[in-house]
């Protein structure tokens, strides 16, 4: 098979953004920069390029709004989509002052912080009268109170309810959510592109997991081809740049494709892999490039077992060093190529679980680096995801796996407020949030009735989702759309069953 070596300008570029956002102070998950940071950001092409601005979406309207820091109480319109339902009723400058026959009265809340997460305001009161209006018994209309050149005026938005709401259950035994996931799962395909890959590592992940976990013969066409993309671009020794996050994504999608289907050409490909991820764990100071003393002089680890058996961007120890995110990752990666019957060295294994350990507080939270933040923090569950569905695939009969991912999976559902506002990635952060949290049933159910208002407003008139302004606020780009969608196609497929990671029983067959 020839092999290419591919890694997309836009991700690269988002990683780095992501790394900065570390250095700096913590930014409000709606930034209110006098420079106009985070509103005018802008999409370059695609459905979003003809929006003036990175704002929020209230779901099948047709609006884009801005929150206003000096009137946290109103959603201002920034754009109407033609053809949607607000389009001909509302108007740029517009302000949304109620919804569903309701006054909004409670304040957003403006500001990164376990204080300060999740839809608070008219955000909140706005998803949940989107999503009332389109009960079995409600008629598919919108009332909306809006003020224009100051004279309120009462406005009805045709909605209807070809969706429906979300059951109790969502999204399992759901009509709704079974409707938009078909329609994620065809749109993913329709993105992409010749080489196979759906944009990024991130979608590269999310995307063929969605699309493996459906019976369609043409989804599971799409799966194959960004498969074989992945084994093409991916070596046993390799010196691209920001590289372990493509690796980390090649390994989950070809270890899940095999053990879906056994083919037995995937196993080398996934030793390669193997190969390369046993190149880029840190596991000695001897990896420690020296630029490390001046680019980050306080990162130098002071001894042999600090960051002992993790991952960072790139292989060794570079930069701040090994984190979380990507070392939860490395250890899901074993613990799959294992299922898979490619030989683990355990000591590598155990060393990325002890990494994560380190890392987490008593209450199962999982902070950047391996060292307990606090044992009452709890922001940023992607980490947690990740460390926690790393444990409940791990290979070792040892139950202290199985307790630490409950563990995990818990402080998830105790907190689910942060779910799509998480550092560096939100989206990335939401997947693997999810699966761990699936682990603990009740859990995964807090998760979703606590951001079942991100579901509908994320949700837009052309079947797609969203990238919503979040912690960061960087990322946003053309890719909006599909990175939101795939996200939300991974976790609409989780009830099926159909993945190890989202509790396949192990094959019995053999690789063919």
């Amino acid at each position: 098979m020839e092999k290419v070596d591919v890694i997309p300008d836009t991700w690269a570029i988002r990683v780095v953004l992501s790394a900065l956002a570390l250095a700096s102070p913590a930014r409000a998950q709606v930034d209110f920069g006098a420079d106009g940071h985070p509103w005018n950001q802008r999409a370059e092409s695609g459905p979003d390029a003809v929006v003036p601005g990175w704002y929020y979406n209230l779901g099948l309207t047709g609006l884009r709004v801005e929150l206003i820091e000096a009137a946290p109480t109103v959603l201002v319109v920034r754009h109407v989509f033609e053809g949607s339902a607000a389009h001909g009723k509302l108007r740029v400058g517009d302000t949304i002052v109620g919804a569903g026959g309701v006054k909004f009265a409670t304040a957003h809340r403006n500001g990164y912080g376990m204080e300060r997460f999740g839809a608070h305001g008219p955000v909140l009161d706005f998803a949940n009268a989107l999503e009332a209006c389109q009960r079995p018994d409600a008629g598919g209309k919108l009332a909306l109170s809006v003020s224009r050149e100051g004279k309120e005026r009462e406005v009805e938005l045709a909605i209807g309810q070809r969706y429906g709401s979300y059951s109790a259950t969502f999204p399992a035994d759901c009509r709704k959510s079974e409707r938009i996931l078909g329609e994620l799962l065809a749109f993913l395909v329709a993105s992409q592109d010749e080489r196979g890959s759906f944009g990024d590592p991130v979608v590269d992940t999310f995307a063929p997991l969605a699309l493996l976990a459906s019976d369609e013969p043409e989804h599971r066409r799409a799966v194959e081809r960004c498969v074989r993309f992945h084994a093409r671009t991916t070596h046993a020794t390799d010196s691209d740049d920001l590289i372990n996050w493509r690796y980390m994504s090649a390994a989950i999608v070809m270890s899940e494709y095999q053990l879906a289907t056994g083919e037995a050409w995937v196993v080398p490909e996934l030793t390669e892999v193997r190969d390369f991820l046993y190149s880029s764990q840190y596991l000695s100071l001897a990896q420690v490039k020296p630029s490390v003393r001046e680019s980050h002089p306080d990162s130098w680890p002071r001894t042999e077992r600090e960051q002992h058996g993790g991952w960072g961007h790139n292989p060794g120890f570079e930069g701040y060093g090994p984190i979380a995110m990507l070392t939860g990752q490395g250890a899901l990666s074993f613990a799959l190529m294992s299922r898979c019957g490619i030989a683990i060295d355990r000591a590598r294994h155990d060393a990325a679980y002890a990494f994560l350990e380190r890392a987490t507080g008593t209450n199962g939270y999982v902070w950047y680096e391996d060292e307990v933040a606090s044992d009452e923090d709890w922001a940023d569950p992607g980490r947690t995801g990740a460390a926690g569905i790393a444990n409940a695939l791990s290979p070792w009969g040892d139950p202290i796996y199985r307790s630490r991912a409950r563990k995990h999976g818990i402080v998830i559902g105790e907190h689910p407020e942060s779910f799509p506002d998480t550092h560096g990635s939100p989206i990335l952060g939401m997947g693997y949030a999810a699966l761990a949290a699936w682990v603990e049933p009740a859990s995964f159910r807090r998760l979703m009735d606590a951001n079942r208002w991100w579901f509908t407003l994320a949700q837009c008139g052309d079947g797609t989702f969203y990238y919503q302004p979040n912690r960061d606020n960087s990322g946003y780009g053309s890719d909006a759309r599909v990175q939101a969608s795939a996200v939300t196609a991974l976790v609409f497929s989780i009830p099926r069953h159909r993945l190890a990671i989202t509790g396949r029983p192990q094959p019995t067959h053999a690789p063919r």
